[in-house]
């Protein structure tokens, strides 16, 4: 005789694990509960292959809007698109201290970074950049480390030295060092940025939905780039088409649909977990810039780079014990 297992209770913010049964059917309790885990991967998929495209369309428009202007204007976009979203599905307002947490989150990911990414495509390939951002996953784990105090287990160090071997073999092997230098330093700038923000991301999705984080998150950042209203407007006026049209897919796409389906994920998965996805960032990255730019990183560019991403995988294998 067999009996159906009690369904087990969620862990944190993500839903409960799928139950086994006898039979699959339409009603089977493993089915439903399965299907917040499938959505919440289609939904990384999407969105990697969207900030992926980002790094190609921030190459591609560089040339005609300087970094503080493209921020702006993406963010803008991006918060008008989100809005009717958020106001129907019942937008949430911050209280108390989630101000502060949201303003930071604003601040550091949504104005900072979107600045500090353009700035560094000034100076290095689309795919170059892509790798340096995705360091951000060591630094989380850092952070956890140190905050939390769960240590520096032997390969977080050495998913360290592998990964800054890489930024190393970059920064030497590239040509006209002092440029490679600046991106670099531009590139591990966004990365810290990176990691801030999903740090204060998924301490926000606690209390408040996906929607309206992102959404909040996009209008302050918005307010914070408003500085830059002035060159934003002169630059535009004079800008190509196809720069103003891949900044309103930058702002629509990469940012305003991806950023709220990965608030969506990051709900449901743990944000370590999650961290992971974004291996697949840089190589949809370098795929897309060769197709559309016809760019490749130098061999210096993807030999470093695929240090990298080694030794950002090595950081996160786990120890027993």
């Amino acid at each position: 005789m067999t009996t159906a297992p009690a369904r087990p209770e969620p862990v944190g913010d993500c839903p409960p694990a799928p139950t086994a049964t006898s039979a699959a059917t339409a009603t089977d309790p493993s089915v439903r509960t399965s299907r917040p885990g499938v959505l919440a991967a289609v939904a990384v998929v999407a969105t990697m292959v969207m900030w992926a495209s980002a790094f190609v369309a921030i190459r591609h428009i560089g040339p005609d809007l300087s970094p503080g202007p493209l921020a702006l204007i993406r963010v803008v976009i991006a918060t008008l698109v989100i809005l009717p979203l958020a106001v129907r599905a019942g937008l949430q307002v911050p209280r108390g201290r989630a101000w502060w947490v949201v303003g930071s989150y604003a601040i550091l990911w949504m104005a900072l970074y979107s600045v500090v990414i353009n700035s560094a495509e000034h100076h290095l390939d689309a795919g170059t950049t892509a790798m340096l951002v995705n360091v951000a996953p060591i630094l989380v784990t850092l952070w956890v480390g140190l905050v939390q105090r769960a240590g520096f287990t032997r390969p977080l160090v050495g998913g360290l030295v592998v990964a800054f071997t890489g930024v190393s073999v970059i920064a030497l092997g590239n040509d006209g060092a002092q440029r490679s230098l600046i991106g670099i330093a531009l590139g591990l700038l966004a990365a810290i940025l990176f990691a801030t923000g999903i740090l204060l991301q998924k301490h926000l999705l606690r209390s408040m939905d996906a929607l309206s984080v992102t959404w909040w998150g996009m209008a302050l950042g918005a307010v914070a780039l408003l500085p830059f209203v002035p060159t934003a407007l002169a630059e535009a006026g004079s800008a190509p088409a196809s720069a103003l049209l891949s900044a309103l897919y930058l702002g629509i796409f990469p940012t305003a649909l991806a950023f709220t389906l990965w608030a969506y994920a990051l709900r449901r998965v743990e944000a370590a977990r999650l961290s992971l996805s974004s291996y697949l960032v840089p190589a949809f990255a370098v795929l897309l810039s060769w197709v559309l730019l016809a760019e490749v990183p130098t061999a210096a560019g993807l030999v470093g780079g695929t240090l990298c991403l080694a030794g950002v995988a090595i950081s996160r294998i786990r120890t027993r014990g």
